[in-house]
Protein backbone atom coordinates (compact mmCIF):
# COMPACT_ATOMS: atom_id res chain seq x y z
CA UNK A 1 0.00 0.00 0.00
CA UNK A 2 1.11 3.13 -1.12
CA UNK A 3 2.13 5.23 2.40
CA UNK A 4 4.59 7.93 3.01
CA UNK A 5 6.06 9.74 6.43
CA UNK A 6 5.51 13.78 5.73
CA UNK A 7 8.41 16.01 5.93
CA UNK A 8 9.66 16.99 9.35
CA UNK A 9 7.33 19.57 10.71
CA UNK A 10 4.72 19.54 7.37
CA UNK A 11 2.27 17.44 8.96
CA UNK A 12 -1.07 19.57 8.68
CA UNK A 13 -2.23 21.37 12.53
CA UNK A 14 -6.26 20.34 12.88
CA UNK A 15 -7.71 23.80 10.74
CA UNK A 16 -10.13 25.64 12.86
CA UNK A 17 -12.94 25.94 10.23
CA UNK A 18 -11.49 24.35 6.95
CA UNK A 19 -14.79 25.40 5.05
CA UNK A 20 -15.55 28.73 6.70
CA UNK A 21 -19.67 29.87 6.42
CA UNK A 22 -18.68 33.34 7.10
CA UNK A 23 -21.53 35.44 4.84
CA UNK A 24 -19.29 38.50 5.07
CA UNK A 25 -16.54 36.83 3.48
CA UNK A 26 -15.62 37.06 -0.03
CA UNK A 27 -16.57 34.04 -2.06
CA UNK A 28 -13.83 32.19 -3.70
CA UNK A 29 -13.27 31.73 -7.21
CA UNK A 30 -14.29 28.43 -8.40
CA UNK A 31 -11.66 26.49 -10.42
CA UNK A 32 -11.82 23.21 -12.27
CA UNK A 33 -8.73 21.04 -13.34
CA UNK A 34 -9.11 17.99 -15.60
CA UNK A 35 -5.92 15.16 -15.31
CA UNK A 36 -5.51 12.82 -18.17
CA UNK A 37 -3.68 12.00 -21.11
CA UNK A 38 -6.83 10.88 -22.70
CA UNK A 39 -8.41 13.97 -22.84
CA UNK A 40 -5.33 15.89 -24.18
CA UNK A 41 -4.84 13.33 -26.68
CA UNK A 42 -8.57 13.19 -28.07
CA UNK A 43 -9.28 9.94 -26.99
CA UNK A 44 -11.87 10.93 -25.06
CA UNK A 45 -14.09 14.71 -25.14
CA UNK A 46 -14.16 16.40 -21.69
CA UNK A 47 -17.86 16.04 -20.76
CA UNK A 48 -16.83 18.05 -17.22
CA UNK A 49 -16.20 21.45 -17.29
CA UNK A 50 -19.84 22.06 -19.27
CA UNK A 51 -21.56 20.29 -16.06
CA UNK A 52 -19.76 21.86 -13.59
CA UNK A 53 -20.82 25.51 -15.13
CA UNK A 54 -24.34 23.77 -15.16
CA UNK A 55 -24.18 23.07 -11.45
CA UNK A 56 -22.21 26.30 -10.40
CA UNK A 57 -24.99 28.07 -12.37
CA UNK A 58 -27.94 26.35 -10.71
CA UNK A 59 -26.97 27.69 -6.90
CA UNK A 60 -25.82 31.13 -8.79
CA UNK A 61 -22.68 30.73 -8.74
CA UNK A 62 -19.91 30.86 -11.89
CA UNK A 63 -16.85 29.08 -12.98
CA UNK A 64 -13.70 31.23 -13.16
CA UNK A 65 -11.09 29.65 -14.98
CA UNK A 66 -10.85 25.46 -15.94
CA UNK A 67 -7.69 23.81 -17.25
CA UNK A 68 -6.90 20.74 -18.39
CA UNK A 69 -3.19 18.86 -17.02
CA UNK A 70 -1.87 15.27 -18.71
CA UNK A 71 -0.54 12.71 -16.60
CA UNK A 72 2.77 14.47 -15.81
CA UNK A 73 3.32 14.44 -11.93
CA UNK A 74 5.35 17.06 -12.25
CA UNK A 75 3.08 19.49 -14.01
CA UNK A 76 0.06 17.99 -11.65
CA UNK A 77 2.10 18.67 -8.72
CA UNK A 78 2.73 22.09 -10.07
CA UNK A 79 -1.03 23.25 -11.05
CA UNK A 80 -2.08 21.64 -7.77
CA UNK A 81 0.42 23.83 -5.87
CA UNK A 82 -0.96 26.48 -7.42
CA UNK A 83 -4.71 25.90 -6.66
CA UNK A 84 -3.81 25.40 -2.97
CA UNK A 85 -1.74 29.24 -2.82
CA UNK A 86 -5.07 30.28 -4.32
CA UNK A 87 -7.47 30.75 -1.78
CA UNK A 88 -9.97 29.12 -4.31
CA UNK A 89 -12.81 26.42 -4.40
CA UNK A 90 -11.04 24.32 -6.88
CA UNK A 91 -12.60 20.79 -8.39
CA UNK A 92 -9.82 18.39 -9.25
CA UNK A 93 -11.36 14.94 -11.65
CA UNK A 94 -9.08 12.16 -12.96
CA UNK A 95 -6.30 10.38 -11.33
CA UNK A 96 -6.91 9.22 -7.88
CA UNK A 97 -7.13 5.80 -8.76
CA UNK A 98 -4.41 3.27 -8.00
CA UNK A 99 -2.87 1.91 -11.47
CA UNK A 100 0.52 2.99 -12.34
CA UNK A 101 -0.68 6.20 -14.66
CA UNK A 102 -3.09 7.63 -11.57
CA UNK A 103 -0.62 10.29 -9.99
CA UNK A 104 -3.07 12.65 -8.61
CA UNK A 105 -3.03 11.73 -4.89
CA UNK A 106 0.80 11.75 -4.54
CA UNK A 107 1.00 14.78 -6.54
CA UNK A 108 -2.14 16.18 -3.98
CA UNK A 109 0.52 15.02 -0.82
CA UNK A 110 3.64 16.25 -2.88
CA UNK A 111 2.11 19.84 -2.87
CA UNK A 112 0.64 19.95 0.18
CA UNK A 113 4.32 18.88 1.69
CA UNK A 114 2.54 15.68 3.67
CA UNK A 115 2.48 12.21 3.94
CA UNK A 116 0.11 9.59 2.57
CA UNK A 117 -1.97 7.68 4.70
CA UNK A 118 -4.99 5.20 4.09
CA UNK A 119 -7.88 6.81 5.39
CA UNK A 120 -9.42 4.91 8.27
CA UNK A 121 -13.12 5.63 6.41
CA UNK A 122 -12.13 5.12 2.97
CA UNK A 123 -10.69 1.96 3.89
CA UNK A 124 -13.71 0.55 5.59
CA UNK A 125 -15.88 1.73 2.12
CA UNK A 126 -13.56 0.09 0.35
CA UNK A 127 -13.86 -3.37 1.77
CA UNK A 128 -17.35 -2.86 2.08
CA UNK A 129 -17.18 -2.22 -1.95
CA UNK A 130 -15.31 -5.76 -2.34
CA UNK A 131 -17.87 -7.24 0.42
CA UNK A 132 -20.78 -6.32 -2.26
CA UNK A 133 -19.06 -7.76 -5.47
CA UNK A 134 -18.25 -10.73 -3.75
CA UNK A 135 -21.37 -11.35 -2.91
CA UNK A 136 -23.07 -10.17 -6.05
CA UNK A 137 -20.68 -13.06 -8.10
CA UNK A 138 -21.74 -15.93 -5.64
CA UNK A 139 -18.09 -16.17 -3.82
CA UNK A 140 -16.40 -15.61 -0.34
CA UNK A 141 -14.63 -11.97 0.18
CA UNK A 142 -10.72 -12.57 0.54
CA UNK A 143 -9.57 -9.02 2.10
CA UNK A 144 -5.82 -10.63 2.12
CA UNK A 145 -6.22 -11.47 -1.50
CA UNK A 146 -3.28 -9.14 -3.29
CA UNK A 147 -5.44 -7.66 -5.76
CA UNK A 148 -8.28 -6.86 -3.18
CA UNK A 149 -4.84 -5.32 -0.73
CA UNK A 150 -4.35 -3.03 -3.95
CA UNK A 151 -7.55 -1.79 -4.43
CA UNK A 152 -7.06 -0.13 -0.44
CA UNK A 153 -4.89 2.27 -2.31
CA UNK A 154 -7.80 3.83 -4.00
CA UNK A 155 -8.43 5.10 0.14
CA UNK A 156 -4.73 6.20 0.51
CA UNK A 157 -4.86 9.93 0.62
CA UNK A 158 -2.88 13.13 1.92
CA UNK A 159 -2.67 13.15 5.69
CA UNK A 160 -5.86 15.37 6.86
CA UNK A 161 -8.26 15.06 3.86
CA UNK A 162 -11.77 14.82 4.13
CA UNK A 163 -13.92 12.45 2.41
CA UNK A 164 -16.34 13.23 -0.55
CA UNK A 165 -18.70 10.29 -0.70
CA UNK A 166 -19.32 8.47 -3.56
CA UNK A 167 -23.49 6.97 -4.42
CA UNK A 168 -22.28 5.12 -7.27
CA UNK A 169 -19.77 2.63 -5.53
CA UNK A 170 -18.91 4.01 -2.07
CA UNK A 171 -15.29 4.37 -2.88
CA UNK A 172 -14.76 7.86 -1.29
CA UNK A 173 -13.09 11.14 -3.31
CA UNK A 174 -10.99 13.68 -0.47
CA UNK A 175 -10.64 17.59 0.05
CA UNK A 176 -7.78 18.87 1.10
CA UNK A 177 -6.96 22.77 1.58
CA UNK A 178 -3.88 24.53 1.32
CA UNK A 179 -1.76 26.83 3.48
CA UNK A 180 -2.76 29.74 1.18
CA UNK A 181 -6.63 28.56 1.73
CA UNK A 182 -7.52 27.30 -1.77
CA UNK A 183 -9.79 24.05 -0.94
CA UNK A 184 -9.01 21.25 -3.85
CA UNK A 185 -11.95 18.81 -4.39
CA UNK A 186 -10.92 15.48 -5.80
CA UNK A 187 -13.35 13.13 -7.60
CA UNK A 188 -13.06 10.22 -10.00
CA UNK A 189 -12.84 11.30 -13.93
CA UNK A 190 -15.93 9.35 -14.56
CA UNK A 191 -19.18 11.69 -15.15
CA UNK A 192 -20.99 9.04 -13.27
CA UNK A 193 -19.35 9.13 -10.16
CA UNK A 194 -17.70 13.04 -10.21
CA UNK A 195 -20.91 15.26 -11.25
CA UNK A 196 -23.14 13.91 -7.90
CA UNK A 197 -19.64 14.04 -6.02
CA UNK A 198 -19.31 17.61 -6.53
CA UNK A 199 -22.52 18.12 -6.40
CA UNK A 200 -22.40 17.41 -2.96
CA UNK A 201 -19.47 19.42 -1.98
CA UNK A 202 -21.23 22.27 -3.36
CA UNK A 203 -24.55 21.72 -1.15
CA UNK A 204 -22.79 20.62 1.92
CA UNK A 205 -19.10 23.43 1.58
CA UNK A 206 -20.62 26.09 -0.20
CA UNK A 207 -24.51 26.19 0.53
CA UNK A 208 -23.82 29.68 2.04
CA UNK A 209 -22.80 31.24 -1.07
CA UNK A 210 -25.48 29.92 -3.14
CA UNK A 211 -27.10 33.11 -4.73
CA UNK A 212 -24.92 35.39 -2.96
CA UNK A 213 -24.10 37.47 -5.79
CA UNK A 214 -26.58 38.29 -7.99
CA UNK A 215 -25.26 38.33 -11.58
CA UNK A 216 -26.68 39.71 -15.28
CA UNK A 217 -26.18 39.91 -18.66
CA UNK A 218 -27.52 42.48 -21.32
CA UNK A 219 -26.20 42.54 -24.63
CA UNK A 220 -27.62 43.21 -28.16
CA UNK A 221 -26.77 41.96 -31.77
CA UNK A 222 -25.20 44.08 -33.74
CA UNK A 223 -24.76 43.78 -37.40
CA UNK A 224 -22.21 44.90 -39.81
CA UNK A 225 -19.73 46.68 -37.47
CA UNK A 226 -16.32 45.16 -36.82
CA UNK A 227 -14.75 44.91 -33.11
CA UNK A 228 -12.13 47.53 -33.83
CA UNK A 229 -14.80 50.36 -34.38
CA UNK A 230 -16.83 48.92 -31.07
CA UNK A 231 -13.32 48.90 -28.95
CA UNK A 232 -13.84 52.84 -27.45
CA UNK A 233 -16.86 52.64 -26.57
CA UNK A 234 -16.34 49.59 -24.67
CA UNK A 235 -13.69 51.11 -23.15
CA UNK A 236 -15.85 54.39 -22.53
CA UNK A 237 -18.30 51.71 -20.85
CA UNK A 238 -16.01 50.31 -18.67
CA UNK A 239 -14.17 53.62 -17.68
CA UNK A 240 -17.72 54.94 -16.70
CA UNK A 241 -19.45 52.06 -14.89
CA UNK A 242 -16.89 50.47 -12.62
CA UNK A 243 -17.64 46.87 -11.40
CA UNK A 244 -19.28 46.27 -14.53
CA UNK A 245 -17.71 44.15 -17.51
CA UNK A 246 -18.18 44.54 -21.06
CA UNK A 247 -18.44 41.58 -23.64
CA UNK A 248 -18.06 41.19 -27.39
CA UNK A 249 -18.57 38.03 -29.14
CA UNK A 250 -18.19 37.73 -32.90
CA UNK A 251 -19.85 35.42 -35.28
CA UNK A 252 -19.69 34.70 -38.72
CA UNK A 253 -21.71 32.06 -39.31
CA UNK A 254 -25.01 32.03 -37.16
CA UNK A 255 -27.46 30.14 -37.94
CA UNK A 256 -30.20 33.01 -37.75
CA UNK A 257 -28.22 36.12 -37.47
CA UNK A 258 -25.29 35.54 -39.95
CA UNK A 259 -22.33 37.35 -39.47
CA UNK A 260 -22.68 39.93 -36.46
CA UNK A 261 -21.41 40.43 -32.79
CA UNK A 262 -23.20 40.22 -29.25
CA UNK A 263 -22.15 43.11 -27.51
CA UNK A 264 -22.88 43.63 -23.54
CA UNK A 265 -22.32 43.81 -20.23
CA UNK A 266 -22.81 41.56 -17.47
CA UNK A 267 -22.04 42.01 -13.33
CA UNK A 268 -24.14 43.20 -10.96
CA UNK A 269 -27.61 44.21 -11.56
CA UNK A 270 -27.23 47.44 -9.71
CA UNK A 271 -25.02 48.72 -12.18
CA UNK A 272 -25.80 46.59 -15.60
CA UNK A 273 -28.59 48.80 -16.21
CA UNK A 274 -27.11 52.38 -16.27
CA UNK A 275 -23.64 50.10 -17.83
CA UNK A 276 -25.95 48.36 -20.84
CA UNK A 277 -27.94 52.50 -21.33
CA UNK A 278 -24.98 54.23 -22.41
CA UNK A 279 -23.62 51.00 -24.42
CA UNK A 280 -26.84 51.20 -26.39
CA UNK A 281 -26.54 55.43 -26.62
CA UNK A 282 -22.77 54.96 -28.04
CA UNK A 283 -24.21 52.44 -30.40
CA UNK A 284 -26.68 54.69 -31.85
CA UNK A 285 -23.80 57.67 -32.29
CA UNK A 286 -22.21 55.14 -34.23
CA UNK A 287 -25.45 54.60 -36.23
CA UNK A 288 -24.97 50.76 -35.81
CA UNK A 289 -27.71 48.45 -37.37
CA UNK A 290 -28.89 46.60 -34.04
CA UNK A 291 -30.64 43.51 -33.70
CA UNK A 292 -32.18 40.88 -30.39
CA UNK A 293 -31.88 42.45 -26.95
CA UNK A 294 -31.05 40.04 -24.82
CA UNK A 295 -30.93 39.71 -20.52
CA UNK A 296 -29.35 36.92 -18.82
CA UNK A 297 -29.77 36.61 -14.46
CA UNK A 298 -28.26 34.45 -12.40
Amino acid sequence: MQTTTPPAGSRPEPHPERYPHDRSAAAPAFGLIIVGDEILSGKRADRHMPRVIELLAARGLQLAYAECVGDDPARITTTLARAFASGDAVFCSGGIGATPDDHTRQCAAHALGVGLELHPEAGRLIRERMRDIAAEQGRPYEPDRPDNVHRLNMGVFPIGAELIPNPYNKIPGFSCQGAGGGAVHFVPGFPVMAWPMIEWVLDHRYAHLFHRQPHEERSVIVFGSMEALLTPLMEEVERRHPGVRVFSLPSVDHPDFGRHIELGVKGDPTGTEAAYSTLVSGLALLDAKLGPEMVRKS
